[in-house]
């Protein structure tokens, strides 16, 4: 048995990008920032995940969700590969999303 599940809980960064790849079909990408306390000296370090909702839960981001909201999310971590404007390869992170939840505003 394995387990692929991403809990976190942080603030928006950006207001999301919604795109309808298909008719009623709606795909968003965002920004999410987490904070933690590291070392003795209490150096607080960001950490910044991209977030990929589809069908209702990018819906519900496109009307809800805006820049510096406070949200819970639960998905898997998934690694997306791409080809740069120069030929590069890429293999970037993101979390799609499962479960959201709006905690508020900063």
């Amino acid at each position: 048995m394995s387990v692929n599940k991403v809990i976190l809980i942080g603030n928006v960064g950006k207001d999301p990008e919604v795109r309808y790849p298909e008719k009623d079909f709606a795909v968003a990408r965002l920004s999410l920032a987490t904070n933690e306390q590291r070392g003795e000296s209490a150096v607080e370090v960001t950490e910044w995940h991209t977030l990929m909702l589809t069908g209702n839960n990018a819906r519900i981001a496109e009307r809800y969700i805006r820049k510096g909201t406070k949200l819970y999310v639960e998905g898997k971590l998934r690694y997306r590969e791409y080809e740069d404007k120069f030929k590069i390869h890429r293999r970037v992170a993101v979390i799609d999303v499962d479960v959201i939840e709006m905690l508020g505003r900063q």
